[in-house]
């Protein structure tokens, strides 16, 4: 099998998903789960993604759609598609699965999941970060992954329309 048709079978509508995710409970494995909008892949988004692969045996990744991109980012970004993105993610060999979720935060998808842990970027405290609540009360826990400093999409969409 070609390795873009390996990684189109990472990427999961919600329900699907939850299928997989209940699965991979029965087997007994450890499920993590992170979340961004990962437009414009660079090495801080592949150094976080392999730090929270390595805190269990499934990762999966939240991806925000265009729309809620746009909420959040404003006008003109995304950069890449939610499907260009999703695929790019789902190419990763520390990634497991990879859905895209409407909302602003992935707070219902993480209800839904419960995963046994639950990483996001350094750049945020526990209480601020969607979904932490429950997978706390589940016996779950959060952990705040590690930031390469002075690396972002912003800096480096900044960096790309100024020629530097």
């Amino acid at each position: 099998m070609k390795s873009a048709q390996l990684s189109k079978n990472k990427i999961y509508a919600i329900d699907e998903l939850l299928k997989k995710v209940n699965a991979w409970k029965l087997l007994g494995k450890k499920i993590v789960f992170t979340n961004g909008v990962f437009d414009l892949l660079h090495e801080g988004h592949i150094s976080s993604l392999q730090e929270a692969a390595s805190y269990g045996d499934i990762l999966i990744v939240g991806l925000n759609a265009d729309a809620s991109v746009k909420k959040i980012k404003g006008p003109n970004r995304p950069i890449y598609a939610e499907n260009a993105r999703a695929t790019l993610l789902a190419a990763l060999l520390c990634t497991d699965a990879v859905v895209i979720f409407e909302e602003n935060t992935p707070e219902e998808l993480i209800k839904l999941i419960l995963p046994d842990i639950l990483v996001k970027g350094g750049d945020y405290t526990i209480d601020q970060i969607a979904g932490a609540k429950e997978v706390l009360e589940n016996g779950g826990k959060v952990i705040l992954a590690s930031m390469i400093q002075g690396i972002s999409t912003t800096q480096n969409i900044e960096n790309i329309t100024t020629h530097k």
